[in-house]
Parts: C-alpha cells; structure tokens; sequence
C-alpha cells in the first residue's frame, strides 16, 4: 500500500456492544449447556451408573433420564442386559466390547499339556454384567482381570489333561470344568460378573507335527466309523435272527400241539372201540372189517372175474362185475 493513499475508515454508526448484550449471551449459552446436560437416555440393553461428586447415587434402567447438570451428576452406561464375549487365541472383526479381542492371541492359544506335548487351544468366554456397581467400583479394570483369569484357569484345565484327550475326546469336559473353576474364580474376586459359558474353538497341535495328528484323528475316525457298522450289521442281523428263531419255536409247538391233540383223539377213538368190541366182538370185528373194506375198494377201481375154464369171455365184458357182487 502506497503510505500516501489515506486509510478507508467504516463508520458503523457508533455503535459499541454492551455489557448487558454481552451478559445475557453467555447467560444463553449457559441455559443452553444447563439443558444440555440435565438429561440422558438409556438404551434397552443397558443401564445406567450415576454419581453425583463423583459418588455413587444410584443405577438406573432404560429409558429417559434427569440429573444434576454441568458436571454434578456423572454417568456411566453399562450394557447390563446384553451377553458379552471375550475371545482367546483369535480375534473377529467388527467388536464393540474392548475386552473382547486379546493384544496377543499367539501367545493366549500356545499351552501344554499334562503330558508335556503343546497344544494350540482357541476359545471363548460369555460372560454378562451383573451388578454395575460391583464392576466399576470394587475391582480395578474388571475386563482385564476377567480375561487373566479365564486365560489362567483354562491353563490350569488344559494342564491336567493328555494332548489326546485336549484335542479329541475331551473337548466337553475342558468346558465344564474350566466353566465352573472361572464361575468360582470370579465370585471370589467380586467382578460383579457372572459368566455364562466357556466353548472350545479350534484346538490343533502346533504346526510341525499337525500331519501326523491329523493321521491319527483320521485313524480313529476310520475305527469309529467301523465299530458303528459293525454294530448296525448287529443290530440287524441279531433282531432278523431272534425273530426266525421264535417264529420257528411257534411252528415247532403248533405242531406239538396239533399231533398231541391227534394222539389224544386216537386213544379216545380206540378205547371208544375197544370198549364195543369187548362188549361184542363178532359184530365189532365184522363192523370194523365193513367199514375198512368200503374204504380200500373204492380206491381199487374195476375188477372182472371170469371162469379159468372159459375161452369166449369177450361178452363177459359188457357186464361190469364189481368186486363184492355175486353172480
């Protein structure tokens, strides 16, 4: 600017602001900041810790809320009503509980065994707050210590067992028994926590020797596999078998049962005769002879007798002569 151009001068006016302009701005702002911070909302999963001078006043559940503005009241939301979860040896995408990944997963998931052999363990923790005051005020960094104390007993479980039954049979047992030493472990330390389950992820041996575990997982697998055919084969032919067997007993008594029944009827019939034939016996005798005859002829068919003497017998034949007829 060339130092000879007179300066520009604005003229507003005269007007300067006031005191009270000024005072009754910041006496807005503070209505303003007093509205502000006189309320807060719970969500539905949640509930709400208050302090008032830093103190403990009460715990609150959801909904809308007053309190004491510019700093008097304190509150701290917990997700009381919701289940939380602590991973161990791996760690998911997309958490919003700061407690649920570990900063060392590879070291969480590297333990030994009771046999000295080492095992890769991942595994998780559900866990739910259950009293707000208990977990903020009597233990320092609840989360922190939760999960120390999940990673110890689950070493202390892993450490009781062989690499075989850590990696295949045992799976549920390590659940229920690291489950109930962690819900026993937490209530002695007063986290204000109760933990609702512990579950087994992935458990592999370390990568070195990884084949040859999965040759033996595979060889037992195989053998399960048979016993399980063996025992269906069994349970077929053993059933097929036992009903052949009863339905041929069944046959075999109905038998039984029809010849003794034939027997008995045959000793009745024959003492019935027997009886006649010692009352009479001519009549019985010639009666039983009658009546065997009339059943065996019939069955003899036609029968010609003719003289030995006769040497024309051709007209013979247009006479039937049925055995028993005289002529």
């Amino acid at each position: 600017m060339d130092p000879r151009t007179p300066p520009i001068i604005i003229d507003v006016g005269g007007y300067k602001p006031s005191i009270g302009c000024i005072g009754a701005g910041l006496v807005g702002a503070l209505v303003l900041l007093v509205a502000w911070t006189s309320y807060y909302t719970v969500e539905a999963e949640s509930e709400a810790v208050v302090l008032r001078f830093g103190k403990y006043l009460a715990t609150v559940g959801p909904g809308l809320h007053f309190k004491l503005p510019l700093g008097i009241d304190d509150v701290t939301v917990l997700p009381t009503r919701r289940q939380l979860k602590m991973e161990f040896g791996f760690s998911t995408s997309g958490y919003s509980n700061t407690d649920q990944a570990g900063k060392e997963p590879d070291e969480e998931k590297s333990m030994v065994t009771g046999d000295l052999n080492a095992a890769l363990v991942e595994w998780v923790v559900q866990y739910r707050i259950r009293d707000p005051k208990q977990y903020l005020f009597d233990v320092c960094n609840p989360g922190k210590t939760l999960r120390d104390l999940s990673e110890a007993v689950m070493r202390e479980v892993i450490g009781d067992r062989t690499v075989d039954e850590v990696i295949t049979i045992g799976r549920q047992d390590i659940e229920a028994s690291a489950l109930i030493r962690l819900q026993e472990m937490v209530a002695k330390y007063g986290l204000g926590l109760s933990v609702d389950q512990v579950q087994l992820k992935d458990v592999n041996p370390p990568k070195q020797v990884q084949a040859s575990f999965n040759e033996v997982n595979k060889a037992q697998q195989d053998r399960e596999n048979a016993i399980n055919i063996a025992n269906g084969d069994y349970n077929k032919a053993v059933p097929k078998a036992k009903g052949e067997a009863e339905q041929a007993i069944s046959t075999a008594q109905g038998y039984k049962a029809k010849r003794v029944n034939e027997a008995e009827g045959d000793v009745a019939s024959f003492n019935a005769m027997l009886e006649q034939y010692v009352k009479s016996p001519e009549i019985t005798r010639a009666r039983i002879y009658f009546e065997t005859m009339g059943e065996i002829l019939p069955q003899a068919g036609h029968k010609f007798i003719v003289d030995e003497s006769l040497r024309q017998w051709l007209p013979a034949l247009s006479q039937t002569l049925k055995i028993g007829e005289v002529k």
